[in-house]
């Protein structure tokens, strides 16, 4: 093992630094990253040990340069990334129809290896945000061989279209010249964790293809393979798609509107199943002979999933399970969280399943609770904000990717078991509660005492080490303890703030008194089974304590 390899392994990357690989473990190491579920949660196994993307996007031309990229590297490193996501363009790649050009991914291995990163390569093919144009000149210059979408009023559209055999075909080989290369050149050290396929598809308003194709197979029956997962494991359906199929009557047989009625909602089915099937074929012959890791993403739209707000067809939470069917090969179905409820979107995105990544949403001081909500309350494999080599990189992503890595041993031991949980607090939502075991952490803005001034952002994150013991990290927030079930006072034990290095444990200050001392009106407090101690993390940066509390009998 070179000494870069020991530094990724112990800091740079995630892992759980403590826990004794068995023979079995070890021997799937030198596999390549795969998803496995463990307990409650999915997790990505890299080199056969649970992995915690601390990932960061960036811009969508960045990474078309060698020379654009090198001043990069380094200020990405000093955000505590272990993961960057960068595109891959199919036009780039392949300028010639079957000519290959590697040199800018063995490029971009090359840097992420020497600033001890891992890599998520998006793969922009047949479509990049709905339009075409990633594909390359000699595919986006023949409509006879690769048609286009067709809009109602009969207009060609500047997208692909899902019913166009040759252009699966042509994106399919493509995929499948990438995966084997990579297979080639980074097999062993597994540099790249995962692929996204194809980037933010759909079509927009709310509509779908209106295509001769199209409109014959929106006239055809509703595929055998969809209707059996309707009818196979219902209790396993989305809600949006129960609530949608249910008032079309739950028919197991019929065109598109008999089987899901008349409404916008069938023509995202409809397209989500072509887009799945399309997205399967063209990853079926790369995937097979490299098995990476798979996801693609959603558009989600501003007005909290309102069809025709976003890209139709689209992995969003209604047509999740039709995703899934069209399209197994695809692991992760991602959500781009950009408006609505960060929680509500990610609790969504568990369904039926899938595991929680989410590959773009917004830095500064919303992303670093949001990195803190996804990882603790939805078991998610990782988070990256978008533009994180522009206005999304920063002090408050670094600050909050340092103190994940900390934690990163500890999380991935407990997710399993549902011992980790968080909270995002702001002056919306100025409070949150976390029930572990038989306590309830009441989370609020910090305040100091005696000031009427709160903060107004604050997350934290709680992982229950023992019955009666927690390691929490957080910033901007104050914490007391109650009882579950109520009726009686806990006191805290022992407070130390410090910082884990390399798994293990180091305290550095014991605190009591004014550091732990929230409220002296303890008569009123005794009422409430409150004795006026409680948690305050403030500071310039997310702070680590770990705690031990009783009851008071």
């Amino acid at each position: 093992m070179t000494r870069s390899t020991a530094r990724r392994r112990i800091a740079g990357l995630v892992f759980v630094a403590t826990l004794a690989i068995s023979p079995a473990i070890a021997q799937r190491a030198s596999d390549p990253p795969r998803l496995e579920r463990r307990g409650a949660v999915s997790q990505l196994i890299v080199e056969g040990v649970p992995f915690m993307v601390l990932g960061g996007e960036v811009h969508n031309s960045s990474s078309s340069s060698l020379a654009h990229m090198a001043p990069i590297w380094p200020r990405l490193a000093a955000m505590n990334l272990n993961t960057v996501l960068v595109p891959i363009s199919w036009e780039q790649m392949e300028p010639r129809e079957g000519v290959y050009d590697f040199s800018l991914v063995d490029g971009l291995i090359r840097d992420a290896r020497r600033h001890d990163m891992r890599l998520g390569l998006l793969w922009f093919g047949t479509w990049k945000n709905m339009v075409s144009s990633y594909a390359p000149a000699w595919v986006r210059r023949d409509r006879a061989r690769f048609p286009a979408v067709i809009d109602r009023a009969g207009n060609a559209l500047p997208i692909l279209s899902t019913f166009g055999v040759e252009g699966q075909a042509a994106d399919g080989h493509a995929f499948a010249a990438l995966m084997g290369h990579l297979r080639q050149i980074d097999g062993a050290q597994h540099t790249v964790l995962m692929v996204q396929v194809e980037n933010e598809v759909g079509l927009g308003s709310g509509e779908r293809d209106h295509s001769e194709a199209a409109n014959r197979a929106f006239a055809g029956p509703v595929p055998p393979a969809l209707i059996a997962r309707l009818t196979g494991d219902r209790a396993s359906l989305s809600r949006e798609l129960l609530g949608v199929w249910g008032a079309a009557g739950s028919r197991t047989a019929g065109t598109w509107e008999e089987v899901f009625g008349t409404g916008p909602e069938t023509s995202e089915i409809f397209m989500a199943w072509h887009y799945a099937r399309y997205l399967s074929g063209v990853v079926g012959d790369g995937h097979r002979a490299y098995p990476l890791p798979l996801f693609t993403n959603a558009a989600i739209g501003r007005q909290d999933g309102k069809v025709g707000t976003y890209p139709s067809g689209g992995p969003l939470p209604l047509v999740l399970n039709i995703w899934q069917t069209g399209a197994p090969e695809i692991g992760i179905l991602s959500p781009d969280i950009y408006y609505g409820s960060f929680a509500d979107w990610s609790a969504k995105y568990t369904q039926s399943g899938n595991p929680l990544f989410v590959p773009e949403m917004p830095g500064g001081p919303q992303g670093a609770g949001n990195a803190f909500l996804a990882i603790g309350n939805h078991g998610a494999i990782g988070v990256s904000p978008f533009g994180i080599d522009g206005a999304a990189g920063g002090k408050d992503i670094a600050d909050a990717y340092a103190t994940l890595r900390q934690l990163g041993p500890a999380i991935l031991a407990q997710q399993p078991r549902g011992m980790v949980k968080a909270v995002v607090v702001d002056a919306t939502n100025g409070s949150g509660r976390i029930t572990l075991g038989d306590y309830v952490l009441n989370i609020a803005l910090r305040r100091n005492r005696g000031s009427s001034t709160a903060a107004t952002h604050g997350y934290a994150l709680v992982i229950a080490d023992a019955a009666d013991r927690f390691t929490i990290a957080g910033k901007d927030v104050q914490i007391t303890f109650s009882a579950s079930p109520p009726r009686t006072t806990v006191g805290l034990d022992v407070v130390e703030e410090g910082q884990f290095a390399e798994g293990r444990w180091v305290p550095r200050r014991r605190l009591n008194g004014d550091e732990t001392m929230l409220d002296y009106g303890l008569g009123t407090l005794a009422a409430t089974y409150q004795d006026g101690t409680g948690l305050r993390l403030g500071g310039d940066a997310p702070q680590i304590l770990r705690v031990s509390v009783f009851p008071i009998r």
